[in-house]
């Protein structure tokens, strides 16, 4: 019955990394040993102190509808959080807070783009980045990175692809799916070029920043004149745990944060209030808080690294944040193993979920092509068990 949906989501592509969460958990329903270095979220519980504060919320009965673009504290300590960690000045006025920071980057595509802009994507990327600009009529343009410039661009390739109808270009630092941390340096050499194009927004997507192995992350808001162009993103699912509880918020020119208002308003109004409330103790708290958090995933880093290091014909980085590699596997195309032939990095991952049991995540869903994500938000027994796995295969 797809004839009678609309264009606009027959032309929306299903989320890859989350596909493959799906086909994980029906293949567990059938009794299948799989081990999911798919999925991207923590494995840890939310801190205690957060919860304790979202029980107080509703014994304080905040069960109201909130405001559109947050409560008030939530976005003054925001606003705190940008300067104590950032180094950014923002003002509450500034500041919207969203379910997620998936609708932080929605709201942000749908109230700077028409149909016919061109978006630049640095890659590899989210690959909700390209979905959500495809569905506001936008065209993507990717800028290719390998493992060897360590999945980062240059200044000379984005002066390539600046055309008159870019509008648009993301930034994720550290990134999804690669781990990689632009420098103040790299970012300054990038912002130089866009200085010569004004019209141009940034949309910096600083989820994981918290998760990074003694590397400085720094916001290219932060580059004065960058700021006026600059819509910063974060929210609270992967430092603190959160994921379910679905906070994110953004800090932008003031005329860009009313744009987003207005349409999420229209979408969803406020975010949850009980999340909302613990998120205020969240961000009020010091980053020492979930160090704990940080330190078992460099352990994990490097626990993995060392593992496909030992792997014949398997390239990897070491990355500088998050929890994911991206190891490349073009090696193996071409090849048959187990009766199937591999002819991109859709077939490698999909022959490691039927022959290994282990779940990974095509690196082409990431403008990766040569490329499968592996996540280790897992535990270390987990890991050890799937790259043993991996390697036998291979083998």
């Amino acid at each position: 019955m797809s004839n009678l949906l609309s264009d606009r989501i027959n032309r929306l592509p299903v989320s890859q990394t989350l596909a493959m969460a799906a086909k994980t958990r029906e293949l567990r329903e059938q009794g299948l040993d799989i081990i999911n270095l798919s999925i991207g979220e923590p494995d840890f519980n939310t801190p205690d102190f957060i919860k304790e504060a979202a029980i107080e919320a509703i014994n304080d009965n905040y069960n109201s509808y909130p405001p559109i673009n947050g409560y008030a504290e939530l976005r003054e300590a925001i606003v705190k959080k940008f300067k104590r960690d950032n180094n950014l000045d923002y003002h509450i006025n500034q500041i919207v807070v969203s379910t997620g920071s998936k609708q932080s980057i929605a709201n942000t595509i749908m109230v700077l783009l028409n149909h016919g802009d061109e978006v630049l994507l640095p890659a590899p990327y989210w690959v909700s980045y390209s979905a959500l600009a495809t569905l506001a009529g936008a065209k993507c343009i990717e800028i290719p990175s390998t493992i060897e410039t360590n999945f980062k661009i240059t200044p000379e390739q984005l002066e390539a692809v600046i055309t008159p109808k870019t509008k648009l270009i993301f930034f994720n630092s550290p990134n999804n799916p690669s781990g990689s941390i632009y420098t103040e340096k790299e970012f300054r050499a990038l912002a130089e070029v866009l200085e010569r194009h004004p019209n141009i927004f940034i949309l910096s997507d600083e989820i994981y920043e918290n998760i990074n192995y003694g590397k400085q992350v720094f916001s290219i808001a932060k580059i004065e004149s960058m700021y006026d162009r600059t819509i910063t993103i974060n929210g609270v699912a992967k430092a603190f745990a959160m994921t379910g509880w679905r906070i994110g918020y953004m800090g932008a020119p003031e005329w860009i944060a009313k744009a987003c208002t207005k349409i999420q308003g229209q979408f969803t109004s406020g975010a949850n209030c009980i999340a909302q409330r613990a998120t205020i103790t969240a961000l009020e708290a010091p980053p020492s808080k979930i160090q704990y958090m940080v330190d078992e995933f460099k352990t994990r880093r490097d626990l993995i690294i060392s593992l496909l290091n030992d792997i014949p014909n398997l390239k990897t980085n070491t990355p500088d944040g998050t929890f994911y590699v991206l190891p490349n596997v073009s090696y193996y195309f071409g090849k048959t193993i187990k009766g199937t032939k591999i002819e991109n990095a859709t077939d490698f991952s999909m022959l490691l979920l039927k022959e290994a049991n282990v779940a990974t995540v095509t690196g082409e869903a990431f403008g990766a092509p040569n490329c499968i994500r592996l996540s280790y938000s897992v535990k270390t027994k987990e890991i050890k068990k799937a790259i043993k796995r991996i390697a036998e295969l291979l083998a």
